[in-house]
């Protein structure tokens, strides 16, 4: 039954990654909050869950002309070089600690969403006319 679980966690997560809001975050409430994973072994476990679900998800997003191409180059460059030093830090972290963190991160994402107005305009996740 727990494979069961499992599936239908990461059927929920890899539909929400594809969107784009966040399954890898939702992935690891579930793992450390119902399958009793510790957060520093979700965190490993995240990682090698976004790989496969963004080569899935890119395609897509490319042929919708959802990728801007500007800033993919310096947010990957920025991203590679944080998350390398971000990892390091964390794995010195207490996993109390780092449980704390990230529910904070999820609070401050929870209400931004809540509270966020949109401006108005050509909706985000459309094609743009140029």
């Amino acid at each position: 039954m727990s494979w069961l679980i499992a599936l239908a966690a990461g059927t929920a997560t890899g539909i929400l990654s594809a969107f784009g809001i966040g399954g890898g975050s939702l992935l690891l409430i579930y793992l450390t909050a119902l399958a009793g994973v510790s957060q520093h072994q979700a965190q490993g476990i995240n990682l090698l869950y976004f790989l496969p679900a963004a080569a899935a998800a890119l395609p897509a997003h490319h042929k919708n002309g959802l990728l801007e191409k500007k800033t993919i180059l310096p947010a990957i460059l920025a991203g590679l070089a944080t998350s390398a030093l971000a990892a390091c830090f964390s794995n010195g972290l207490d996993t109390g600690v780092l449980r704390k963190l990230f529910g904070l991160f999820l609070l401050y994402v929870g209400l931004r969403e809540l509270f966020h107005k949109d401006k108005g305009g050509a909706g985000e996740g459309q094609k743009s006319s140029k």
